[in-house]
This record gives structure tokens, C-alpha cells and sequence, in this order.
């Protein structure tokens, strides 16, 4: 099957270093229309789809090879491998800034920097580590979504994305969830939120930028503090914004925070 063609992959913008942006659950590349375009002078800019999100080819989804995110770990080192790009700046937001993280791990070679926007290494309180979540809220939002994925998302997406979003935004972030194939959610959404990644951040030798939201219910910003704190040689910048998508209510501050990380090469 033609990777390029399963992943919906588009490019644009100069022959200078490549930026390839990864997107979240529930959205698909269109998410970084505000951001992407900013870096097309300078930057050749790879946008892609998830399997089972956006105009990605859906009947390649397998729910054995996606039960965790190494599946879509294997995705990204394939498409990246693929397109022959020279090292990338890969910018990941959410559960792709972890998955992307993970790739890093396997073959650091393909990466120049990472870029984790709104990203969490675990979504669980354990001990000391805010992850957001207790054990028994996260498993009844999980109960919730399996129950009802179309309610589950008219319910959670207002929470998810801040009191910053204007409303039109935020009726596309629903459409967009909604849209999902509710068997393909649920997989992804346990995959993603009942995930531990804490103990592979000491083997990321790819220097990274975390941003994070200020107040963000999804990953709250003591996250993003563990982030910087576990990845060797990372920089952090919190965004005077609220919700789980910066890059859509606050993209000026989005562009600005990797615009001055990729000057600092």
C-alpha cells in the first residue's frame, strides 16, 4: 500500500529543513493550518494524518497493530524513511509528541529536534507525578466514551479546549472527533490514556522543545515541568493560554515559541 497515500501526506513550502507535524487524537493535519504555513518560507512542511483520522485510509487500520502506540511509531519512522527527508524537526501535539518521543528512542538519526506540544508521558496521578487523571475518573471517562463516543466527545471537547476558543473552533474540534469511527476512538483513546512512558524519557538523545499551556486539563502544566525536567538538555515554555490545542486558540504564540527555538540551532 502506498504510505503517502494512507497517510493522507502533504508538503509544501521551501527545500530548507523539513518540519513534520504530527497531530492529536481526535484531529487530523488540518489542526495546524494556523501554525504550518508560517515556516513554508524557510522550512519544507510535511503535515500527515494518523491511520483512522482525517482523509487517512481507514481500512488500514488494524486494530492489533494500533492496540499501542508502537504501531504509530513504526508509521512515522516508515513515512519519514519513505519521503527520504534529511534530519526533521518533528513537531508532535499530544499523544504525538509521544509518539514521536518514541521514535526518537529507536532511530535518533531521522530526528534534528522535537517539538511536544501539550504532550504527556502518563495521564495518571502516581505519587508525586500530577498526570491529571486518578485511576477511577480516567477509567469512567474511558466507560463513558465506550458507551456513548458521540456524546462522550459533545461532552468532553468544550473542557478539552479551553475557555480561550472561539466558538467556531471549537464546533470544528467536535465535528472533527465525532467523525472518528467510535471502534477506532476507543482503542486509541485506551492506548493513548492508560500509557506510562515516564520511565523512557532518560533515553531520548534528540534535543526537545516543550510547550505548554498554562492551564491545560488534558496535560496540566506540572506535566510539561516533568517533560523538561526527564529529557536531557530540553527547553520549556509555558503559553499564557488555556486548553489542550495551542496551536489552534493561540497560534501567534505557537509559531512564536518554535520560531525562536529554531533560531537558537
Amino acid at each position: 500500500m502506498d504510505i503517502l497515500r494512507r497517510h493522507c501526506v502533504s508538503t509544501y513550502g521551501a527545500a530548507g529543513p523539513p518540519l513534520l507535524f504530527g497531530h492529536g487524537f481526535g484531529t487530523d493535519q488540518q489542526a495546524w493550518r494556523y501554525v504550518a504555513p508560517a515556516f513554508a518560507a524557510r522550512h519544507q512542511v510535511v503535515l500527515f494524518d494518523l491511520v483512522g483520522a482525517g482523509r487517512s485510509d481507514v481500512s488500514a487500520y488494524d486494530f492489533a497493530r494500533y492496540q499501542t502506540l508502537d504501531g504509530y511509531v513504526g508509521d512515522l519512522l516508515e513515512l519519514i524513511r519513505t519521503l527520504k527527508l534529511p534530519k526533521v524537526v518533528y513537531v508532535g501535539h499530544s499523544v504525538s509528541g509521544i509518539i514521536g518521543v518514541l521514535a526518537a528512542i529507536q532511530e535518533p538519526e531521522l530526528f534534528e529536534r522535537l517539538v511536544l506540544v501539550a504532550a504527556s508521558p502518563c495521564y495518571l496521578n502516581d505519587g508525586d507525578y500530577r498526570g491529571g487523571y486518578d485511576a477511577a475518573d480516567l477509567e469512567e471517562v474511558l466507560g463513558f466514551l465506550d458507551r456513548d463516543y458521540r456524546g462522550w466527545s459533545h461532552a468532553m471537547v468544550p473542557n478539552l479546549v479551553g475557555g480561550d476558543m472561539r466558538a467556531e473552533l471549537v464546533e470544528e474540534v467536535l465535528q472533527s472527533f465525532v467523525e472518528v469511527k467510535p471502534t477506532i476512538a476507543r482503542q486509541f483513546a485506551r492506548a493513548a490514556f492508560l500509557s506510562d512512558y515516564r520511565a523512557e524519557l532518560s533515553k531520548v538523545q534528540v534535543p526537545a522543545l516543550v510547550v505548554q499551556c498554562a492551564q491545560d486539563t488534558v496535560a496540566p502544566s506540572e506535566v510539561g515541568q516533568y517533560l523538561h525536567a526527564h529529557l536531557a538538555g530540553s527547553q520549556l515554555e509555558i503559553l499564557n493560554t488555556t486548553g489542550h490545542y495551542p496551536h489552534l486558540n493561540a497560534p501567534v504564540a505557537t509559531i512564536s515559541s518554535l520560531e525562536r527555538y529554531l533560531a537558537s540551532a
